[in-house]
């Protein structure tokens, strides 16, 4: 898999201390350290230039704001274009989160930034428990990557929310990822916010770097397919964008690893649920930070 240049690869964490008690499962424990929910709304986050973690753009200013009006979360879980595993599903079951600088080139300001949140091991041995469609393993060495760091970081700057992430099997078929997002539908009433991390269009050798304003036809006619396609509830067609956009669809993902959360989160969907847009703009031309909310 070719992979950009610049990408190198507590209420819940007092829970963690029960996991190992005689008589008291690990989801026994996770039962009695989360309040009841209403069902929490999920979000696909264009997350774009790692620079808008700390850029004050729309792009940041939205994610700020959604930090104040979405329902507070008791954890969240992000699905990050920049964890992919390949042969395997993987969920961080770390006790407290690293941050990861998975980039180079960018200033040092960037580098300073720590989002060193609790992590939820009950939380992912849950998940593991949920997920039938595949065997999800434990994972104590990854962290918060930019994918999930550069959006929260706005969002919730305070750190304080128990985070942990879910990786992407690069190799399993669209399907694979929507039907293993359906099975991640309980912890949204758990308080739990999950959230994927990605781009609708995403070509990094197609970039303007002078940021001219440039628009390309392939990358106008695949976000606006797409877009289409998720309004009319055709998740079949997502699924297939492949198949049905042929080299427009190449020319928008080279690789499809910013696109992989996206299945996860029409997979969350529910019949009575509407979808809504926020920064549905283009950044450097062919990079979409359309983003929407479920709900």
């Amino acid at each position: 898999m070719h992979r950009r240049s610049f990408i190198k690869s507590g209420s819940l964490l007092a829970a963690a201390q029960f996991i190992g008690m005689t008589g008291l499962s690990a989801l026994q424990a996770l039962e009695k350290h989360l309040s009841p929910s209403d069902r929490m709304p999920v979000l696909f986050i264009g997350h774009g230039n790692p620079m808008n973690a700390i850029t004050d753009n729309s792009f940041h200013r939205k994610w700020q704001e959604l930090g104040k009006t979405l329902p507070h979360p008791q954890a969240i879980l992000t699905i990050s274009a920049h964890w992919i595993t390949e042969g395997s599903t993987r969920v961080t079951t770390n006790i407290k989160q690293k941050t990861i600088h998975d980039f180079g080139g960018f200033p040092k300001a960037l580098f300073d930034q720590q989002y060193n949140t609790p992590g939820a091991p009950e939380l992912a041995e849950e998940t593991k428990k949920l997920i039938t469609v595949t065997n999800v393993k434990g994972d104590d060495s990854w962290g918060l990557d930019h994918g999930t760091w550069s959006v929260l970081l706005p969002m919730y700057p305070a750190a304080d929310i128990p985070v942990f992430q879910l990786s992407l099997d690069y190799n399993k078929p669209t399907t694979y990822h929507y039907e293993l997002g359906k099975q991640l539908s309980k912890l949204r009433d758990k308080g739990v916010l999950i959230i994927g991390s990605g781009n609708l269009v995403h070509n990094l050798y197609e970039i303007d770097w002078n940021d001219t304003g440039k628009q390309y036809d392939w990358a106008k006619e695949f976000d606006s397919k797409m877009t289409e396609w998720i309004d009319k509830g055709d998740h079949e067609s997502v699924l297939n964008y492949q198949k049905l956009l042929g080299k427009t669809a190449t020319m928008a993902h080279p690789t499809y690893d910013h696109l992989l959360p996206l299945f996860y989160i029409l997979g969350l969907q529910q019949k009575s649920e509407q979808v809504t847009y926020f920064n549905d703009q283009f950044d450097m031309g062919s990079v979409s930070m359309r983003s929407l909310q479920i709900a």
